[in-house]
């Protein structure tokens, strides 16, 4: 059976605007006094590079939390975000903590058991977050980078990281695909589709283990408008249990984002007016801080 191998997460993406750091609908309704407790959906940013202490308070005007990297982010090596909790935290952002996983490729090269590797991953995550000072409770999120259904390695991998993380003092979570790929052909002998969040949930259920927050990533337009100057609402994802949606990537992905394409630049990044020197991947989530690394 097929299985869709879609690489996510982009080495740098995106920007938009937001009132207060959430959607624009969302404040809407709650200025118009429906409920003085109603949900609100905030904006985020994440990139692999880290942007420099002299930028965190431009961003801020426009962002409520990061992506806050524990080692280095995909394509690079080294991590630029280490050592900067504070002075990110200082500037008023909530955070979204990123541990880069691995690769299929690289967990079947590996002399150890994939389960014994994600549990050793997950070791590395636990110390880099005590090391970084993220508070008991911080939610990491494991950078699952390939999408549809997981291969049976990387499923004991995955499983190992979530459920060493969940025996620690933090909470585990995961960066994965919110897309539809392939999955070969359904009872009813029509092609079917699974998305890697729909895959780690059953998965969940079936093994009886920890859960696990889903930061899912569905850059596919629609739902995603794109790169859009007011953000989607989270419930729009396609993933109806999802804490965090990254709805636009820079570059962007042309096979998905026909439909959207005059949203973003001719060299197929993001720049939304922030600055014309910063592109990011933008993320919607239902908390100012959705890793709770405050």
């Amino acid at each position: 059976m097929w299985k869709s191998r879609l690489p996510l997460l982009a080495t740098l993406a995106s920007v938009v605007f937001c009132n207060a750091c959430r959607s624009p609908q969302v404040t809407a309704s709650v200025s118009a006094g429906t409920s003085a407790a109603a949900p609100r959906d905030y904006v985020g940013f994440d990139r692999n590079i880290y942007p420099g202490d002299s930028r965190l308070a431009e961003l801020h005007r426009h962002f409520a939390f990061v992506g806050y990297w524990l080692n280095d982010p995909p394509e690079t090596t080294s991590n630029s975000w280490i050592g900067k909790r504070a002075v990110v935290r200082d500037a008023g952002f909530g955070f979204l903590v990123l541990f880069n996983g691995r690769l299929d490729a690289e967990i079947k090269r590996s002399k150890l058991k994939p389960d014994a590797l994600g549990r050793q991953d997950a070791t590395e995550a636990i110390a880099a977050a005590k090391r970084e000072g993220f508070p008991a409770g911080t939610i990491i999120f494991l950078d699952q980078e390939e999408g549809g259904r997981l291969l049976p390695e990387q499923a004991d991998y995955f499983f190992g990281w979530t459920e060493t993380v969940a025996a620690s003092a933090y909470k585990p979570g995961s960066y994965l695909s919110g897309r539809p790929s392939d999955d070969g052909t359904g009872p009813d002998g029509k092609p079917a589709t699974i998305t890697t969040a729909q895959d780690v949930r059953e998965q969940v259920a079936k093994r009886h283990l920890h859960p696990v927050v889903f930061w899912v990533t569905q850059s596919a337009c629609p739902p995603a408008p794109g790169c859009a100057v007011h953000p989607p609402a989270l419930k729009d994802s396609g993933t109806i249990d999802a804490d965090i949606w990254q709805y636009a990537e820079s570059p962007r992905r042309p096979e998905i984002t026909k439909a959207c394409v005059k949203t973003y630049a001719v060299d197929g990044l993001c720049y939304a007016g922030v600055s014309t020197d910063l592109f990011l991947d933008l993320n919607v989530a239902n908390s100012a801080d959705p890793s709770h690394g405050r």
